[in-house]
């Protein structure tokens, strides 16, 4: 295992090879194993944000049911519009793994643009999300039934995706706007990564 607090490719803290993520949410648990060596760029942000608290408080504002969860914009405007032009390098897709049920990976809009918002696959995924290509940095180990049962009836009205622009409500308004407008959302309370056998 790599040494914790080393320096990754973009002069940020460097995940170890295999770690764990808690996400505590509004319905229970989700835990999702990591894997530097699926997207080592993917997997250093998702290791930074966890362990730096941005996660914590965030809504899970944009679900297409039964198809992926959405989640990554932080519940206060000043964090999340921090974070916002910070983008990472694409991942290599050639030898990634494939979009299944329980892959995690980052949403993007255009190369090069990722920056806090990942999501999950409640369902197969590969014909779609293999060609753009999102590239997995994990997996759902613990929870699915969990994601499942987000509320997801507001599908993309609260925040829609990073290419419909029209997530600036939520950058500028964060939890309060979220929870003034769509008061059912469900949130993940905290995230940590967890000591690994």
């Amino acid at each position: 295992m790599e040494p914790r607090g080393t320096l990754g490719i973009l002069g940020t803290l460097q995940a170890p090879a295999r770690f764990i993520v808690r996400l505590e949410t509004t319905k229970g648990a989700v835990v999702v194993e990591c894997f530097r060596d699926w997207a080592p760029t993917g997997a250093d942000r998702f290791y930074e944000l966890v362990t730096s608290g941005y996660y914590n408080d965030a809504a899970i504002f944009r679900i297409r049911p039964r198809t992926w969860a959405q989640f990554g914009v932080a519940g206060s405007p000043a964090l999340a519009q921090a974070w916002r032009p910070r983008t990472i390098p694409d991942d290599p897709f050639q030898a990634a793994q494939p979009n299944v049920r329980g892959t995690v990976a980052f949403a993007w809009a255009v190369p090069n643009g990722r920056t806090t918002q990942v999501f999950i696959n409640l369902r197969d995924n590969r014909d779609t999300h293999d060609k753009e290509p999102f590239v997995p940095f994990g997996r759902v180990i613990e929870g699915m039934a969990v994601a499942d049962a987000w509320f997801d009836e507001y599908g993309e009205a609260a925040g829609g995706g990073i290419r419909a622009g029209k997530q600036d409500p939520v950058f500028q308004g964060g939890n309060e706007y979220l929870r003034k407008n769509f008061p059912k959302l469900d949130y993940i309370k905290s995230a940590r990564v967890l000591p690994t056998p």
